[in-house]
Parts: structure tokens; sequence; C-alpha cells
């Protein structure tokens, strides 16, 4: 959040005192290991934590509150439960590993308390660490299986692009520099909106060439549809553990 807020703004709950030392030293920020003061101090509040203790902690936390702006970064909980457990105004924004560099996806959901101040206050957060945009929170699991569980998918596609180099005799540090980088150039491509993914790959076949060659195996192996239904079954998960 360095691009929103400076660290002497910001305080985090660590349990843990060797990574309240990191966080410490690393980013400069306060920390605590209590909840109760991250409520009672943060005028806006992060819930950062496995979907299971999200109500737990806000119960916990509950008189500290208020009506503060609460975001929770988790999967599953839903809004109405945490409306349930405070007075707060709550939202869920799902994020993602690349926001770490700035190269975030990010999606909020608002609740039944939040306001339009609150909407522009966390697009203006979230969109200091990459792309933000809003969703109903009907669509939150799609959002996980895309974007929180995509990177994951990408990763997959990297190591076998690279596994295809070795194959055909390229050295392994090689490979992998090259499908790293070919995957980030072409990311980059899609992002400038000027041409959809289809046009895109149309720019790079050649009739009878090597990119058709390769494009035939791939839809004999049904790689696309596996990619897809990848998100199908992260967002069905994400479902059933909104049931919980």
């Amino acid at each position: 959040m360095k691009n929103f807020c400076a660290p002497d703004q910001i305080i985090a709950s660590e349990p843990s005192a060797e990574l309240r030392a990191v966080l410490l030293r690393e980013t400069g920020i306060r920390v605590t290991p209590e909840n109760s003061e991250v409520a009672r101090t943060a005028g806006t509040i992060l819930i950062g934590v496995k979907p299971a203790l999200v109500l737990p902690v806000i119960q916990k936390v509950s008189s500290e509150l208020g009506n503060k702006l609460v975001i929770s970064l988790a999967a599953g909980t839903r809004l109405t439960k945490m409306e349930a457990s405070s007075d707060a105004r709550f939202m869920r924004v799902m994020t993602n590993i690349p926001s770490a560099l700035g190269a975030g996806a990010s999606a909020l959901a608002r609740g039944s308390r939040t306001t339009e101040e609150d909407v522009q206050q966390v697009r203006a957060m979230f969109g200091a660490i990459g792309l933000i945009v809003s969703v109903d929170e009907d669509q939150i699991d799609a959002v996980t299986a895309l974007a929180g569980s995509g990177p994951a998918f990408v990763y997959s596609v990297i190591e076998a692009l690279a596994e295809g180099g070795k194959r055909e005799g390229l050295p392994a540090e090689t490979a992998l520099a090259l499908a790293t980088h070919t995957v980030l150039g072409a990311a980059r491509f899609a992002a400038k909106g000027d041409a959809t993914p289809e046009e895109l790959r149309r720019m790079v076949i050649t009739p009878g060439g090597t990119t058709a060659a390769g494009l035939a195996v791939m839809e004999e192996h049904a790689t696309t549809e596996g990619l897809s239904a990848a998100i199908e079954a992260a967002a069905a998960r994400g479902r059933e553990m909104a049931k919980l």
C-alpha cells in the first residue's frame, strides 16, 4: 500500500513475535499482537485471515469496530454473516499475489451499509496496487477462481512451456526465462485492450506454420478446455466454502 499511504499510517496485528519483527524491519509499519488494538486504532480495517476465522475475529472485536469500514479479504464468508456480527460497514475485496508487485487484479463487493465514499476509498486503495473492478457479491466466487487462483494456473502454463523448451534441447534456465517473459509480454499486449485475445492470436499464426501446428496439438489435448474447467472447479469450491 506504499502508493496509497505512508507506513506509519498502518497498524497490523500478527500473533507471531518473529513475524512482527520482520514486518517492522521490512515495512516500517506499526505492529501489535492484539486484534483489538487494530480495531480500536485504525479508521479502516482489513481482515486477512483464513475464511473459517473471519467471523470469530469480527465477533471478538465487535465492540471496538463501531461503524468503521471493514474489508474482508477472505473467500467464502458472506457479507450478510459479517453484518449480523457487527454494526461495521463491511465490504469484500478479492485480490491476488501479483498485487505485491503493483500488478494485482482485485474486485470489490459492497455490503448493505457501504457508502459511495467507502467505494471510492477502496478503489483508491487497491487501485494503487493494480486493477480494481466492482462486482456483485454473488460473483465473488468467480473472481476468487479467476484472479485469486488464476496465478497458480498461469504458473503451471509457464512451467509447461519451459518443459517443452527443455525437451527440445534448451537449458532449463534458458527455457524458464523465455517462457516467463513470453507470458509477461503476451499479457502486456492483451492488457492494452487494442485487440481481443483471438485477434492477437491470429497476428501470430501463419497458416501451416509452427504456431498453427502447436495450437492444433493444444486443441487435441483440450488445453484451453482444461484451463476453463480449472476456473469452474475453483469457483465451485468457493461456493462450497460459503456454505460451511
